[in-house]
């Protein structure tokens, strides 16, 4: 949440990330995208292509049929963190079809061909990571192959605090990006997607586990969080009780626009 003394550029800059309050166009949108996305959730073909974790987790990439403005069903992409996205200069020509990740009770259980360590990594760190590090190869090595501008979680329907809220490392977009920059700044910007980031990445991410803040975001229908792109985030394990309201699930929209030029992503140093 913001501090009372701050505004949500404010906080974005100085903390990573800003969750904006109920604001009822949000709300309109995210009643229409629920409207559109549970029967895609439900398709049989959809949880064959998209539960991970034992059934735990529908990742849904890209599942959301949105118009390139946003808008579902007619009903447009608005509210306060459109206009915060608008005020840095973010928002994109177009926008992607929205990922639906659902989370349900027991998550995480192992992921298929996942290793031991990864599985208690998604455990003890709520599976912590930057969007855009992809992990390439066999030996899972990280290169910077989608240059996202921001992320925006969109939560559509209702959930406790407990049922597996997204969590934020608080200020850690101010370590990862400058961690990063300090390799990507010594090479030419059309070597970017092929540099190997792993050690510079995992060392910024183990100062952060230290150094940093966890943080709890739970959000319900109308709210909005925006992350920036550096930022380390994840998603904490399902701890709501049985009786929570006969809840089944939490059910988020993320939309990440990449930048048209991967040098947005991590700007060079200067000379």
């Amino acid at each position: 949440m913001l501090p009372s003394d701050a505004t949500p550029l404010a906080a974005f800059q100085r903390d990573g990330f800003a969750t904006l309050p109920y604001d009822p166009l949000t709300a309109d949108w995210a009643a229409a995208a629920r409207a559109v996305a549970r029967p895609l959730v439900q398709d049989p073909a959809q949880r064959a292509r998209w539960l991970r974790c034992a059934g735990t987790w529908f990742a849904g990439v890209d599942l959301l049929p949105n118009a390139a403005d946003g808008a579902v069903e007619g009903v447009p992409l608005a509210g306060a963190a459109l206009d915060l996205i608008h005020q840095m200069g973010l928002r994109p020509d177009r926008w992607h079809p929205a990922q639906v990740s659902v989370i349900y009770p027991g998550y995480p259980q192992p992921m298929e061909g996942e290793s031991p360590a990864a599985a208690r990594y998604r455990i003890a760190r709520d599976a912590a990571h930057v969007d855009g590090l992809l992990p390439v190869g066999p030996d899972r090595r990280r290169k910077l192959r989608e240059p996202h501008a921001f992320i925006l979680g969109l939560p559509l329907n209702s959930a406790t605090p407990t049922a597996a809220p997204l969590v934020v490392w608080r200020g850690s977009h101010r370590i990862i990006g400058p961690a990063l920059c300090r390799v990507l700044g010594g090479h030419r910007v059309d070597d970017w997607p092929d540099l190997d980031l792993t050690e510079a990445y995992q060392t910024a991410r183990r100062i952060c586990f230290t150094d940093c803040e966890r943080v709890l975001l739970p959000v319900q229908p109308g709210m909005a969080t925006l992350l920036h792109r550096h930022i380390l985030h994840g998603v904490s394990p399902w701890a709501a009780a049985d009786g929570d309201g006969a809840m089944t699930d939490r059910m988020i929209a993320y939309f990440r626009p990449q930048f048209p030029d991967v040098a947005d992503w991590v700007p060079a140093p200067p000379a």
